[in-house]
Protein backbone atom coordinates (compact mmCIF):
# COMPACT_ATOMS: atom_id res chain seq x y z
CA UNK A 1 0.00 0.00 0.00
CA UNK A 2 1.01 3.88 -0.48
CA UNK A 3 0.78 6.95 1.84
CA UNK A 4 0.73 10.37 -0.18
CA UNK A 5 4.11 11.06 0.59
CA UNK A 6 5.41 7.74 -0.92
CA UNK A 7 3.50 8.14 -4.12
CA UNK A 8 5.13 11.78 -4.63
CA UNK A 9 8.20 10.18 -3.87
CA UNK A 10 8.17 7.52 -6.55
CA UNK A 11 6.74 10.19 -9.21
CA UNK A 12 9.74 12.64 -8.34
CA UNK A 13 11.53 9.15 -8.90
CA UNK A 14 10.23 8.90 -12.42
CA UNK A 15 8.71 5.27 -11.32
CA UNK A 16 5.38 6.17 -11.31
CA UNK A 17 3.58 8.39 -14.32
CA UNK A 18 0.35 7.26 -14.09
CA UNK A 19 -2.92 6.48 -11.48
CA UNK A 20 -5.68 4.91 -12.07
CA UNK A 21 -8.83 5.93 -10.72
CA UNK A 22 -11.59 3.19 -10.54
CA UNK A 23 -14.95 1.91 -8.74
CA UNK A 24 -17.56 -0.77 -9.56
CA UNK A 25 -20.79 -1.01 -11.55
CA UNK A 26 -23.27 -3.26 -10.55
CA UNK A 27 -21.76 -5.78 -12.36
CA UNK A 28 -18.56 -5.36 -10.40
CA UNK A 29 -17.30 -4.34 -13.56
CA UNK A 30 -14.29 -1.62 -12.43
CA UNK A 31 -14.62 1.66 -14.64
CA UNK A 32 -12.63 5.00 -14.20
CA UNK A 33 -9.87 7.02 -15.55
CA UNK A 34 -5.86 7.15 -15.74
CA UNK A 35 -4.25 10.13 -14.78
CA UNK A 36 -1.57 11.81 -15.15
CA UNK A 37 0.01 11.45 -11.83
CA UNK A 38 1.34 14.66 -11.02
CA UNK A 39 -2.04 16.02 -11.94
CA UNK A 40 -3.34 13.51 -9.67
CA UNK A 41 -1.18 14.36 -7.02
CA UNK A 42 -1.79 17.98 -7.71
CA UNK A 43 -5.84 18.24 -7.71
CA UNK A 44 -7.37 14.38 -7.73
CA UNK A 45 -6.23 12.49 -4.49
CA UNK A 46 -7.69 15.85 -2.46
CA UNK A 47 -10.60 17.11 -4.49
CA UNK A 48 -11.97 14.04 -6.46
CA UNK A 49 -12.92 14.17 -9.98
CA UNK A 50 -16.25 13.26 -11.88
CA UNK A 51 -17.69 10.47 -14.42
CA UNK A 52 -21.37 10.07 -15.69
CA UNK A 53 -23.78 8.48 -13.51
CA UNK A 54 -25.26 6.82 -16.50
CA UNK A 55 -22.67 3.91 -15.73
CA UNK A 56 -25.04 3.03 -12.57
CA UNK A 57 -27.50 2.42 -15.53
CA UNK A 58 -25.67 0.31 -18.21
CA UNK A 59 -26.20 -2.65 -19.04
CA UNK A 60 -23.10 -5.62 -20.41
CA UNK A 61 -23.02 -3.89 -23.50
CA UNK A 62 -22.43 -0.39 -22.26
CA UNK A 63 -25.56 0.92 -23.28
CA UNK A 64 -27.93 2.60 -20.52
CA UNK A 65 -31.34 1.03 -19.90
CA UNK A 66 -34.36 3.10 -19.63
CA UNK A 67 -36.74 2.72 -16.09
CA UNK A 68 -34.17 3.30 -13.53
CA UNK A 69 -35.33 6.55 -11.11
CA UNK A 70 -31.53 7.30 -10.24
CA UNK A 71 -30.21 8.12 -13.89
CA UNK A 72 -32.17 8.30 -17.34
CA UNK A 73 -32.89 10.78 -20.16
CA UNK A 74 -35.11 13.17 -18.78
CA UNK A 75 -32.57 14.00 -15.98
CA UNK A 76 -29.85 13.96 -18.73
CA UNK A 77 -27.19 11.80 -16.94
CA UNK A 78 -25.40 13.95 -15.40
CA UNK A 79 -22.18 13.43 -13.29
CA UNK A 80 -21.65 11.70 -9.93
CA UNK A 81 -18.12 12.55 -7.77
CA UNK A 82 -15.68 9.98 -7.48
CA UNK A 83 -13.95 10.40 -4.12
CA UNK A 84 -10.77 8.61 -3.63
CA UNK A 85 -10.36 6.35 -0.53
CA UNK A 86 -7.14 6.69 -0.43
CA UNK A 87 -6.55 3.65 2.24
CA UNK A 88 -6.75 2.11 -1.01
CA UNK A 89 -3.58 3.67 -2.61
CA UNK A 90 -1.17 0.76 -3.72
CA UNK A 91 0.74 0.10 -6.84
CA UNK A 92 -0.89 -1.95 -9.52
CA UNK A 93 2.07 -4.38 -10.84
CA UNK A 94 0.97 -5.75 -13.30
CA UNK A 95 0.74 -2.44 -14.90
CA UNK A 96 3.95 -0.54 -15.95
CA UNK A 97 4.44 2.94 -14.05
CA UNK A 98 1.28 2.70 -12.42
CA UNK A 99 -0.80 3.22 -9.57
CA UNK A 100 -3.97 2.51 -8.56
CA UNK A 101 -6.84 3.89 -6.15
CA UNK A 102 -10.76 2.98 -5.67
CA UNK A 103 -13.30 5.70 -4.79
CA UNK A 104 -16.78 5.86 -3.23
CA UNK A 105 -19.11 7.73 -5.32
CA UNK A 106 -21.41 11.01 -3.95
CA UNK A 107 -23.65 13.15 -5.12
CA UNK A 108 -22.30 16.31 -6.60
CA UNK A 109 -25.60 18.20 -5.05
CA UNK A 110 -25.56 16.73 -1.87
CA UNK A 111 -22.17 15.33 -1.51
CA UNK A 112 -23.99 12.33 0.17
CA UNK A 113 -22.96 8.61 -1.09
CA UNK A 114 -24.92 7.61 -3.88
CA UNK A 115 -26.88 5.42 -2.51
CA UNK A 116 -27.28 2.74 -5.22
CA UNK A 117 -23.45 2.14 -6.03
CA UNK A 118 -22.06 -1.09 -4.82
CA UNK A 119 -19.54 0.42 -2.43
CA UNK A 120 -21.94 2.20 -0.60
CA UNK A 121 -24.31 -0.41 -0.20
CA UNK A 122 -22.30 -2.62 1.62
CA UNK A 123 -20.60 0.53 3.57
CA UNK A 124 -24.31 0.86 4.96
CA UNK A 125 -24.32 -2.62 6.42
CA UNK A 126 -20.72 -2.43 7.80
CA UNK A 127 -22.40 0.86 9.82
CA UNK A 128 -25.19 -1.19 10.54
CA UNK A 129 -22.89 -3.72 11.91
CA UNK A 130 -20.50 -1.17 13.62
CA UNK A 131 -23.60 0.67 15.53
CA UNK A 132 -24.11 -2.84 17.35
CA UNK A 133 -20.43 -3.39 18.25
CA UNK A 134 -19.31 -5.67 15.47
CA UNK A 135 -16.97 -5.70 12.58
CA UNK A 136 -17.03 -8.08 10.42
CA UNK A 137 -14.05 -10.35 8.55
CA UNK A 138 -14.05 -12.11 5.68
CA UNK A 139 -11.98 -13.39 2.30
CA UNK A 140 -13.42 -14.44 -0.82
CA UNK A 141 -11.94 -17.87 -2.61
CA UNK A 142 -12.12 -17.07 -6.47
CA UNK A 143 -12.65 -20.24 -9.50
CA UNK A 144 -11.49 -19.42 -12.81
CA UNK A 145 -10.99 -21.11 -16.23
CA UNK A 146 -7.90 -20.51 -18.48
CA UNK A 147 -7.91 -21.19 -21.93
CA UNK A 148 -4.95 -20.72 -24.74
CA UNK A 149 -6.48 -18.34 -26.56
CA UNK A 150 -6.79 -14.48 -26.19
CA UNK A 151 -9.20 -12.35 -25.40
CA UNK A 152 -9.72 -10.75 -28.80
CA UNK A 153 -9.15 -14.52 -30.93
CA UNK A 154 -11.78 -15.84 -28.04
CA UNK A 155 -14.12 -13.15 -29.00
CA UNK A 156 -13.60 -13.66 -33.15
CA UNK A 157 -14.99 -17.30 -32.20
CA UNK A 158 -18.13 -16.51 -30.05
CA UNK A 159 -16.36 -17.91 -27.07
CA UNK A 160 -16.53 -21.41 -28.23
CA UNK A 161 -14.33 -23.89 -28.94
CA UNK A 162 -11.51 -22.84 -27.15
CA UNK A 163 -8.47 -24.66 -25.88
CA UNK A 164 -8.50 -25.19 -22.27
CA UNK A 165 -4.70 -24.99 -20.89
CA UNK A 166 -5.30 -28.29 -19.37
CA UNK A 167 -6.57 -31.40 -20.87
CA UNK A 168 -7.45 -33.34 -17.36
CA UNK A 169 -9.42 -32.45 -14.31
CA UNK A 170 -6.36 -31.25 -12.14
CA UNK A 171 -8.13 -30.41 -8.60
CA UNK A 172 -4.55 -30.57 -6.51
CA UNK A 173 -2.84 -31.92 -9.32
CA UNK A 174 1.45 -30.14 -9.26
CA UNK A 175 2.38 -31.46 -12.38
CA UNK A 176 -0.98 -29.74 -14.73
CA UNK A 177 -0.47 -27.16 -11.72
CA UNK A 178 3.05 -26.27 -12.46
CA UNK A 179 2.03 -26.04 -16.52
CA UNK A 180 -0.32 -23.15 -15.47
CA UNK A 181 2.48 -21.85 -13.50
CA UNK A 182 3.53 -19.20 -15.96
CA UNK A 183 0.06 -17.56 -15.48
CA UNK A 184 -0.67 -18.58 -11.90
CA UNK A 185 2.48 -17.14 -10.58
CA UNK A 186 2.66 -13.80 -12.24
CA UNK A 187 -0.50 -13.21 -10.54
CA UNK A 188 0.81 -14.52 -7.16
CA UNK A 189 3.86 -12.22 -7.32
CA UNK A 190 1.69 -8.98 -9.18
CA UNK A 191 -0.80 -9.71 -6.14
CA UNK A 192 1.81 -9.20 -3.52
CA UNK A 193 3.51 -6.62 -4.47
CA UNK A 194 0.14 -4.22 -4.81
CA UNK A 195 -1.18 -4.75 -1.45
CA UNK A 196 -3.36 -8.32 -1.88
CA UNK A 197 -1.48 -10.78 0.03
CA UNK A 198 -2.31 -14.04 -1.52
CA UNK A 199 -2.45 -17.45 0.11
CA UNK A 200 -2.35 -20.03 -2.42
CA UNK A 201 -3.53 -21.08 -6.10
CA UNK A 202 -4.23 -24.47 -6.74
CA UNK A 203 -6.20 -26.83 -9.21
CA UNK A 204 -9.75 -27.02 -9.32
CA UNK A 205 -12.46 -30.09 -10.67
CA UNK A 206 -12.05 -29.12 -14.30
CA UNK A 207 -10.11 -29.02 -17.61
CA UNK A 208 -7.89 -25.70 -17.00
CA UNK A 209 -9.54 -24.79 -13.78
CA UNK A 210 -7.71 -22.62 -10.97
CA UNK A 211 -8.20 -21.32 -7.78
CA UNK A 212 -6.42 -18.23 -5.99
CA UNK A 213 -6.98 -17.96 -2.63
CA UNK A 214 -6.02 -14.59 -0.94
CA UNK A 215 -5.82 -13.45 2.99
CA UNK A 216 -8.77 -13.12 4.65
CA UNK A 217 -9.15 -9.08 5.80
CA UNK A 218 -11.59 -6.38 7.02
CA UNK A 219 -14.59 -7.06 4.61
CA UNK A 220 -14.73 -3.75 2.42
CA UNK A 221 -10.84 -4.55 2.22
CA UNK A 222 -11.91 -7.70 1.04
CA UNK A 223 -14.36 -6.86 -1.46
CA UNK A 224 -11.57 -4.30 -2.84
CA UNK A 225 -9.11 -6.65 -2.77
CA UNK A 226 -11.48 -9.39 -5.14
CA UNK A 227 -12.10 -6.93 -7.84
CA UNK A 228 -8.81 -6.18 -8.12
CA UNK A 229 -7.49 -9.74 -8.06
CA UNK A 230 -10.01 -10.05 -11.41
CA UNK A 231 -8.92 -6.84 -12.76
CA UNK A 232 -5.33 -7.79 -12.51
CA UNK A 233 -6.03 -11.21 -13.63
CA UNK A 234 -7.96 -10.40 -16.74
CA UNK A 235 -4.70 -7.93 -17.43
CA UNK A 236 -2.13 -10.46 -16.78
CA UNK A 237 -4.04 -12.86 -19.04
CA UNK A 238 -4.02 -10.26 -21.57
CA UNK A 239 -0.48 -9.24 -21.63
CA UNK A 240 0.22 -13.08 -21.66
CA UNK A 241 -1.73 -13.73 -24.76
CA UNK A 242 -4.52 -16.07 -22.63
CA UNK A 243 -7.91 -15.67 -21.51
CA UNK A 244 -9.82 -16.43 -18.35
CA UNK A 245 -13.19 -16.36 -17.74
CA UNK A 246 -15.30 -16.16 -14.13
CA UNK A 247 -18.30 -17.17 -15.71
CA UNK A 248 -20.11 -19.48 -13.11
CA UNK A 249 -20.76 -22.25 -15.75
CA UNK A 250 -18.96 -21.58 -18.91
CA UNK A 251 -19.42 -25.03 -20.01
CA UNK A 252 -22.53 -27.58 -19.22
CA UNK A 253 -19.87 -30.57 -19.60
CA UNK A 254 -17.37 -29.29 -16.76
CA UNK A 255 -17.62 -28.12 -13.08
CA UNK A 256 -18.91 -24.35 -12.49
CA UNK A 257 -16.76 -21.92 -11.05
CA UNK A 258 -17.25 -20.42 -7.16
CA UNK A 259 -16.99 -17.89 -5.02
CA UNK A 260 -17.18 -19.35 -1.61
CA UNK A 261 -17.41 -16.24 0.80
CA UNK A 262 -15.75 -16.95 4.34
CA UNK A 263 -17.31 -14.54 7.15
CA UNK A 264 -16.41 -13.83 11.08
CA UNK A 265 -17.88 -11.26 13.19
CA UNK A 266 -15.63 -9.44 15.54
CA UNK A 267 -16.02 -7.46 18.56
CA UNK A 268 -12.50 -5.20 18.24
CA UNK A 269 -9.96 -7.97 18.61
CA UNK A 270 -12.01 -10.89 19.71
CA UNK A 271 -13.85 -13.56 17.25
CA UNK A 272 -17.75 -13.41 18.50
CA UNK A 273 -18.59 -16.90 17.03
CA UNK A 274 -16.86 -19.25 18.98
CA UNK A 275 -18.58 -19.85 22.77
CA UNK A 276 -19.79 -22.37 25.14
CA UNK A 277 -23.13 -23.43 23.02
CA UNK A 278 -22.55 -27.33 21.85
CA UNK A 279 -23.57 -28.01 18.35
CA UNK A 280 -22.74 -31.19 17.00
CA UNK A 281 -18.93 -30.99 17.58
CA UNK A 282 -18.79 -26.92 17.43
CA UNK A 283 -19.03 -24.97 20.52
CA UNK A 284 -20.45 -21.69 19.46
CA UNK A 285 -21.98 -18.30 21.00
CA UNK A 286 -25.53 -17.33 20.43
CA UNK A 287 -24.51 -14.66 18.30
CA UNK A 288 -22.53 -17.37 15.47
CA UNK A 289 -26.32 -19.45 15.81
CA UNK A 290 -28.48 -16.38 14.95
CA UNK A 291 -26.02 -15.00 12.33
CA UNK A 292 -26.43 -18.08 10.25
CA UNK A 293 -29.92 -18.36 11.25
CA UNK A 294 -30.74 -14.95 9.59
CA UNK A 295 -28.51 -15.77 6.76
CA UNK A 296 -30.00 -18.71 6.14
CA UNK A 297 -33.38 -17.28 6.69
CA UNK A 298 -32.95 -14.95 4.18
CA UNK A 299 -30.69 -16.72 1.84
CA UNK A 300 -32.73 -17.29 -0.65
CA UNK A 301 -34.44 -13.63 -0.98
CA UNK A 302 -31.52 -12.01 -1.40
CA UNK A 303 -30.17 -15.19 -3.83
CA UNK A 304 -29.65 -12.21 -6.69
CA UNK A 305 -26.99 -10.61 -4.42
CA UNK A 306 -25.01 -14.43 -4.12
CA UNK A 307 -25.87 -15.00 -7.80
CA UNK A 308 -26.80 -12.21 -9.95
CA UNK A 309 -26.45 -13.77 -13.81
CA UNK A 310 -28.57 -16.00 -15.84
CA UNK A 311 -25.41 -18.19 -15.96
CA UNK A 312 -25.10 -18.49 -12.11
CA UNK A 313 -28.02 -20.91 -11.28
CA UNK A 314 -26.79 -23.32 -14.02
CA UNK A 315 -23.85 -23.76 -11.24
CA UNK A 316 -26.11 -25.85 -8.64
CA UNK A 317 -26.11 -28.92 -9.77
CA UNK A 318 -26.23 -32.49 -7.72
CA UNK A 319 -22.86 -33.86 -7.29
CA UNK A 320 -20.60 -30.69 -8.86
CA UNK A 321 -19.69 -29.36 -5.69
CA UNK A 322 -21.91 -26.75 -5.85
CA UNK A 323 -24.91 -26.71 -3.67
CA UNK A 324 -28.61 -27.14 -4.26
CA UNK A 325 -30.15 -26.85 -0.94
CA UNK A 326 -30.02 -24.27 2.03
CA UNK A 327 -28.25 -26.23 4.84
CA UNK A 328 -25.90 -26.13 6.95
CA UNK A 329 -22.86 -28.72 8.05
CA UNK A 330 -19.69 -28.82 9.55
CA UNK A 331 -17.26 -29.41 6.97
CA UNK A 332 -19.25 -30.93 4.32
CA UNK A 333 -18.75 -29.47 0.89
CA UNK A 334 -22.47 -30.37 0.08
CA UNK A 335 -24.03 -27.71 2.16
CA UNK A 336 -25.02 -24.41 1.50
CA UNK A 337 -23.19 -23.14 4.24
CA UNK A 338 -20.05 -24.69 5.39
CA UNK A 339 -18.61 -24.12 8.81
CA UNK A 340 -15.03 -24.51 9.15
CA UNK A 341 -12.51 -23.91 11.91
CA UNK A 342 -12.80 -23.45 15.49
CA UNK A 343 -12.31 -21.13 18.38
CA UNK A 344 -10.43 -18.11 17.21
CA UNK A 345 -10.81 -19.09 13.45
CA UNK A 346 -14.62 -20.44 13.74
CA UNK A 347 -16.43 -19.28 10.35
CA UNK A 348 -19.27 -19.88 8.06
CA UNK A 349 -18.30 -20.86 4.89
CA UNK A 350 -21.06 -19.63 2.15
CA UNK A 351 -21.04 -21.96 -1.05
CA UNK A 352 -23.72 -20.52 -2.86
CA UNK A 353 -21.74 -17.73 -4.83
CA UNK A 354 -20.20 -18.33 -7.96
CA UNK A 355 -16.87 -16.53 -9.29
CA UNK A 356 -19.56 -14.30 -11.23
CA UNK A 357 -20.20 -12.35 -7.75
CA UNK A 358 -20.28 -8.75 -7.20
CA UNK A 359 -18.70 -8.96 -4.02
CA UNK A 360 -19.63 -5.79 -2.46
CA UNK A 361 -23.36 -6.90 -2.99
CA UNK A 362 -22.75 -10.51 -1.80
CA UNK A 363 -21.10 -8.88 1.49
CA UNK A 364 -23.40 -6.48 2.03
CA UNK A 365 -26.39 -8.94 1.95
CA UNK A 366 -24.38 -11.45 3.64
CA UNK A 367 -24.51 -8.84 6.73
CA UNK A 368 -28.04 -7.56 6.42
CA UNK A 369 -29.07 -11.02 6.85
CA UNK A 370 -26.97 -11.68 9.73
CA UNK A 371 -27.56 -9.27 11.83
CA UNK A 372 -31.14 -9.30 11.46
CA UNK A 373 -30.57 -13.02 12.67
CA UNK A 374 -28.69 -11.21 15.46
CA UNK A 375 -31.66 -8.73 16.66
CA UNK A 376 -34.32 -10.54 16.32
CA UNK A 377 -32.53 -14.03 17.66
CA UNK A 378 -33.35 -16.32 14.57
CA UNK A 379 -32.07 -19.78 15.32
CA UNK A 380 -30.84 -21.80 12.56
CA UNK A 381 -32.58 -24.88 11.28
CA UNK A 382 -30.49 -28.19 12.89
CA UNK A 383 -27.10 -29.03 11.71
CA UNK A 384 -27.31 -31.42 8.84
CA UNK A 385 -25.04 -34.45 8.55
CA UNK A 386 -24.59 -36.75 5.44
CA UNK A 387 -25.19 -35.68 2.20
CA UNK A 388 -27.23 -32.71 1.46
CA UNK A 389 -27.64 -33.13 -1.74
CA UNK A 390 -29.47 -36.66 -1.55
CA UNK A 391 -31.51 -34.64 1.22
CA UNK A 392 -35.13 -34.03 -0.67
CA UNK A 393 -36.50 -32.49 2.45
CA UNK A 394 -34.21 -29.41 2.47
CA UNK A 395 -35.09 -25.85 1.30
CA UNK A 396 -33.32 -25.66 -2.46
CA UNK A 397 -31.62 -22.98 -3.64
CA UNK A 398 -33.32 -21.31 -6.30
CA UNK A 399 -33.16 -22.84 -9.67
CA UNK A 400 -33.34 -19.62 -11.80
CA UNK A 401 -32.50 -15.53 -11.98
CA UNK A 402 -36.07 -15.44 -13.20
CA UNK A 403 -37.08 -17.01 -9.07
CA UNK A 404 -34.38 -15.22 -7.49
CA UNK A 405 -36.28 -11.85 -8.78
CA UNK A 406 -39.52 -12.96 -8.01
CA UNK A 407 -38.33 -13.69 -4.54
CA UNK A 408 -36.35 -10.18 -4.30
CA UNK A 409 -39.02 -8.12 -5.99
CA UNK A 410 -41.08 -9.03 -3.35
CA UNK A 411 -38.80 -8.99 -0.29
CA UNK A 412 -40.05 -6.68 2.41
CA UNK A 413 -36.58 -7.66 4.30
CA UNK A 414 -34.83 -6.30 1.32
CA UNK A 415 -36.78 -3.56 1.03
CA UNK A 416 -36.11 -1.95 4.51
CA UNK A 417 -32.60 -3.71 4.80
CA UNK A 418 -31.42 -2.07 1.83
CA UNK A 419 -33.82 0.62 1.02
CA UNK A 420 -36.67 1.54 -0.89
CA UNK A 421 -34.30 3.16 -3.81
CA UNK A 422 -31.66 0.22 -3.61
CA UNK A 423 -34.37 -2.57 -3.56
CA UNK A 424 -36.18 -0.48 -6.73
CA UNK A 425 -32.92 -0.13 -8.56
CA UNK A 426 -31.71 -3.59 -8.43
CA UNK A 427 -34.90 -4.97 -9.04
CA UNK A 428 -34.79 -3.26 -12.20
CA UNK A 429 -31.23 -4.45 -13.13
CA UNK A 430 -31.93 -7.86 -12.37
CA UNK A 431 -35.58 -7.71 -14.49
CA UNK A 432 -33.75 -5.92 -17.42
CA UNK A 433 -30.76 -8.71 -17.24
CA UNK A 434 -33.52 -11.32 -17.56
CA UNK A 435 -35.34 -9.44 -20.33
CA UNK A 436 -32.35 -9.14 -22.41
CA UNK A 437 -31.92 -13.28 -21.80
CA UNK A 438 -35.30 -13.92 -22.95
CA UNK A 439 -34.86 -11.90 -26.26
CA UNK A 440 -31.86 -13.20 -27.42
CA UNK A 441 -31.27 -16.22 -30.00
CA UNK A 442 -28.94 -18.88 -28.78
CA UNK A 443 -26.58 -21.12 -29.92
CA UNK A 444 -28.75 -23.89 -28.17
CA UNK A 445 -31.88 -22.73 -30.05
CA UNK A 446 -30.13 -22.72 -33.42
CA UNK A 447 -28.49 -26.19 -32.97
CA UNK A 448 -31.19 -27.65 -31.90
CA UNK A 449 -34.02 -26.17 -34.62
CA UNK A 450 -32.15 -24.83 -37.55
CA UNK A 451 -32.78 -28.14 -39.53
CA UNK A 452 -34.68 -30.16 -37.91
CA UNK A 453 -37.83 -28.47 -36.96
Amino acid sequence: MLTIEELTHLVEADEIDTVVVGFTDHYGRLHGKRYDAGFFLDDVHADGTHACDYLLTVDMEMEPVPGYAYANWAKGYGDFHLVPDMATLRRADWLSRTALVLCDLQDTRTHEPVTVAPRSILRRQLDRAAAMGFSAKAASELEYFMFEETYRTAAGAGYSGLTPVGWYIEDYHLLQGAREEPYNGAVRRHLSRSGIPVETSKGEWGRGQHEMNIRYAEVLDMADRHVLLKQCMKETADALGLSVTFMAKPHASEAGSSCHIHVSLWREDTNVFPGDVTVGPLEVSNEFRWFLGGWMDKAAELIVLFAPTINSYKRFQEGSWAPTRIAWSYDNRTAGFRVVGNGPSLRIECRIPGADVNPYLAYAAMLAAGLDGIENQIEPPDIFTGDVYAAEALPEVPHSLRDGLELFATSEFAVQALGADVHDHYRHFFAAELAAYDNAVTDWERQRYFERI
